[in-house]
């Protein structure tokens, strides 16, 4: 009879386990007995709930953190390789979740106006060798917490240093006339600029600036990314070796986190084109060569 009444409960209940309890005059062993239950569904603790998407989500960001630039593609690939088998869609899903992106270079940033006027390109088989006989300039952008900022800079092709730089919250043609007069202004005025055909290079504004200080304006072939290599060459170091690597939660501790990055670039970090010479080391020793040759 209490046999048959116990199973009678654990039936409605659903879950003979729950009805066993110690410190009866019944065994533990009876008491399983009685209700149809193996003595080990007793003693088994359940593992707490795991969510796959909050594991994978962890997951991802480690795989962002080690590489910026990956997207979807190679995060998912590098997944799967370390034996977590999922697919490319699941892990877009979740980055989009998370707002995370791969770092690339954005589309159009170098197009110029309808009818804008166009330079050469000069510097084809061209020997640089001295300083002052090539700036070249670029616009890049940098993601913050806040939006996207633009860094130009005016590197010296021959010694790698930087000249000047401009930060702004817009791509507009007159941080790249103050950079390039605030190079002229310390330093002279070069013999060729090269830049892009990017519609701030191409105003009138830009270009009268540049001519009327003397020099001769080179603009980089349709097309020909490598045209403009040295400053493209510059954006990638200092985002690998620097921005990459720290946060900055405010407009001004990233001028100043790029402040300080540029100083340590031009006056203590060896460059090996110049045979590790500091770029700042390259320049003042070359300028002062040229003019006591001159």
């Amino acid at each position: 009879m209490v046999k048959k009444k116990a199973r009678e409960i654990a039936d409605l209940l659903g879950n003979p386990v729950s009805l066993i309890e110690e410190n009866l005059y019944v065994s533990i062993s009876e008491q399983c007995r009685i209700f149809g239950a193996s003595r080990s569904s007793y003693y088994y603790a359940p593992r707490p709930k795991v969510d796959i998407q909050v594991q994978l989500k962890e997951k991802i960001k480690e795989q962002y953190s080690l590489d910026p630039s990956a997207g979807s593609r190679r995060i998912t690939a590098a997944l799967n390789r370390a034996g977590i088998p999922v697919k490319r869609s699941v892990i877009r899903r979740l980055m989009r979740q998370l707002n995370l992106k791969g770092i690339a270079p954005k589309r159009n940033l170098s197009k110029p106006k309808a009818g804008a006027q166009k330079f050469p390109y000069l510097l084809r088989n061209l020997k640089i060798e001295k300083p002052n006989a090539v700036w070249s300039t670029d616009i890049t952008y940098l993601k913050t917490p806040t939006g996207f900022m633009y860094l130009t800079a005016i590197i010296d092709v021959y010694s790698r240093k930087i000249l000047s730089w401009e930060l702004s919250n817009s791509m507009s043609k007159d941080f790249c006339i103050n950079c390039y007069k605030e190079a002229v202004k310390t330093y002279g005025s070069p013999e060729i600029l090269n830049t892009d055909q990017g519609s701030q290079y191409t105003s009138n504004e830009f270009i009268e600036t540049v001519l009327s200080s003397g020099a001769l304006l080179s603009m980089d072939g349709k097309g020909r990314c490598l045209d403009n290599v040295w400053i493209e060459r510059f954006w990638r170091t200092i985002k690998y070796d620097y921005l990459y690597l720290y946060e900055h939660k405010t407009t001004l501790e990233l001028y100043k986190g790029i402040q300080s990055y540029l100083n340590f670039y031009n006056s203590e970090r060896g460059h090996s084109s110049l045979g590790y010479s500091t770029p700042d080391e390259a320049f003042e020793l070359s300028t002062f060569e040229y003019k006591k040759i001159a």
